[in-house]
């Protein structure tokens, strides 16, 4: 079975930071490509970033060089940087990745970026 569970979500004002973290098993994380999605309130899920077994990395446009996706594999965890956030960024983010066939999900974590 594999888990994903995320953590590392809060509230910050805009421009602040945050780091997000998300901690896998059951998976051969080694050669798992990982990624981030995130849900804003009425609005569909969709891609922040994505980071293959090889390290190759892919951004939505409107990251803008503002986050940084990384991984741990001793650790078996994916980061996500979170830069410059901005009241747009406020949804709920989730770790995602494809194995056995199927995608899986953690629960996500919350954050809210206001003023």
């Amino acid at each position: 079975q594999v888990r994903l569970v995320e953590s590392g979500g809060g509230s910050v004002q805009p421009g602040g930071s945050l780091r997000l973290s998300c901690a896998a098993s059951g998976v051969n994380f080694k050669i798992a490509t990982m990624g981030w999605y995130r849900q804003a309130p009425g609005k569909e899920r969709e891609l922040v970033a994505s980071i293959t077994s090889g390290g190759s990395t892919n951004y939505a446009d409107f990251v803008k060089g503002r986050f940084n996706i990384s991984r741990d594999n001793a650790m078996t965890r994916v980061y996500l940087q979170l830069n410059n956030l901005q009241p747009e960024d406020t949804a709920v983010y989730s770790c995602n990745t494809k194995y056995y066939g199927r995608a899986w999900w953690g629960k996500g974590t919350l954050i809210t970026v206001s003023s």
